[in-house]
């Protein structure tokens, strides 16, 4: 792969969260040939999901945290993209409103230090949590994480004024017993929010963007002469020194060389309408108030929630089984997205057995929102590597290409930061540094590889699911 220089053509297939980090951060390194094609209309939707687009990082919110157990690499990532997260808002708040985005005019700030209650469903904390502890004590961080079973943090907790978020759903009062812990410095985004913010970005920074289902939508990435071509709906054929594919859920249709290193699975959302006439639960699950939440992680329960937006929306996942769906994809069968808009088959529905773990979470920690029922269900669909860790490299055998994918659920707090190291790797110096090389292309011979073992076989394939219908969104009297 001969280097790339300022004026080198690059092609980044995707305005999600990775390509749109890429983009930025290769504009800002002074790359001046750098365009972005998607097959949705992100800009003019303004990455709103209830405008129609579906993607990972179209989302509401999405979860900003630094507990990575053992994983202190990424833990200093999240730090550092924390930084400029803090700097996106003060950025925001000083810019007229007439010159931000549309999306962000009603409501201008991205990222909510609301904290993040990590919640045992057990009597005792895991041993991931203890694990994270432990690294937040090495990284200086310790002070502000409150366990609810230590004096000292409780009392901490209390002084910097965060002891009302210790235990939102009083399950010491009625239980008994309440084992979490409270990370101050963690919180939340609004995603589409974000996404469009580093979109406005990206364009002051140089970049071109071709968006829509015509002029936008990649069918293939091939080669011509050496060279990546990239050909989109409209016919056209683009040629590059370089294309990158950070196409999310979609990343694996357009480059069979992952097939053995990511897969497309999706995770299960719902939300419940808080009504604005109920003042009681309108504050109580206000971010002021609420923390975001995460129940029993690696306890078989793996449901998080985060608090309700300006219209009242009120987010709960569940991440205890990430599905698959399986269609044929020229030669090969491979899992795709499967959306509420854009695939030509279409879903709304989340498998019965994800529904059951949602209601669960608010029939023990928040009952006095039964009454409610849900008000809808998305699959978020994205792409998982062999062992959760991205995949940024080139493609053995493909000069030119590169993938920028494997997100696997927890890729969206580094937007600010993740095209910094991206641009290393492009440039030839993954090798030297320490994502690089967390990132390189890979393969495993372990007998469980994150799922990716399963293959059409296995049980989380969607259509062996029983779909939860809206007649289930209620809870049982």
């Amino acid at each position: 792969m001969a280097a790339i220089t300022p004026t080198s053509k690059i092609i980044i297939v995707g305005s999600g969260v990775f390509g749109l980090s890429t983009a930025l951060w290769l504009a800002r390194s002074g790359y001046a040939g750098v365009t972005v094609l998607d097959m949705q209309d992100t800009a003019s939707a303004g990455y709103d999901p209830l405008s129609g687009i579906d993607s990972a990082s179209a989302d509401l919110n999405k979860i900003i945290r630094f507990s990575y157990g053992s994983e202190i690499e990424y833990q200093r990532l999240a730090m550092e993209a924390a930084k400029i997260w803090d700097e996106w808002n003060a950025e925001i708040a000083a810019t007229p409103l007439e010159e931000l985005p549309e999306r962000l005019r009603d409501g201008n700030k991205l990222w909510w230090n609301a904290g993040w209650l990590r919640m045992s469903s057990e009597d005792e904390l895991g041993t991931f949590e203890i694990e994270t502890l432990k690294n937040m004590e090495r990284e200086g961080m310790r002070e502000f994480q409150f366990r609810t079973d230590d004096d000292a943090d409780i009392n901490r907790a209390k002084e910097r004024g965060w002891a009302h978020k210790l235990d939102p759903c009083r399950r010491q009062e009625r239980f008994g017993t309440h084992k979490a812990v409270l990370d101050s410095s963690a919180g939340f985004v609004y995603a589409y929010k974000s996404c469009a913010w580093a979109h406005h970005l990206a364009i002051k920074a140089g970049v071109q963007m071709i968006l829509g289902p015509v002029h936008g939508k990649v069918l293939d990435v091939a080669s011509k002469e050496g060279r990546p071509v990239v050909y989109t709906a409209d016919g056209r054929e683009h040629s590059a020194d370089l294309v990158v594919v950070a196409g999310g859920g979609w990343t694996p249709s357009l480059v069979p060389e992952v097939q053995n290193l990511l897969e497309t699975t999706a995770g299960s959302v719902a939300t419940i309408q808080i009504p604005k006439d109920r003042p009681d639960l309108w504050d109580k699950f206000a971010a002021e108030s609420q923390p975001v939440i995460a129940w029993g992680s690696r306890q078989g329960k793996e449901v998080y929630s985060i608090p309700r937006d300006e219209n009242g929306i009120f987010k709960v996942g569940w991440r205890k089984t990430k599905w698959t769906n399986f269609e044929d994809v020229g030669e090969r069968r491979i899992s795709v997205p499967k959306t509420a808009h854009v695939t030509e088959q279409k879903e709304t529905r989340i498998p019965t057995d994800a529904l059951n773990g949602i209601k669960e979470y608010i029939e023990i920690n928040f009952p006095e929102l039964v009454p409610l029922g849900i008000s809808s269900t998305r699959l978020c669909w994205y792409t998982d590597s062999i062992d959760n860790s991205f995949v940024v490299d080139f493609v053995p055998g493909r000069p030119g290409l590169a993938v920028c994918s494997g997100g696997s659920g927890h890729g969206f707090k580094f937007l600010p930061i993740l095209g910094r190291e991206v641009v290393k790797i492009l440039e030839g110096q993954g090798s030297q540094t320490v994502y690089g090389q967390m990132w390189r292309w890979r393969s495993s011979t372990e007998d469980r590889r994150n799922g990716l073992e399963e293959g059409e076989q296995g049980p989380r394939v969607l259509s062996k699911q029983a779909m939860a219908s809206e007649t289930d969104w209620k809870f049982a009297n």
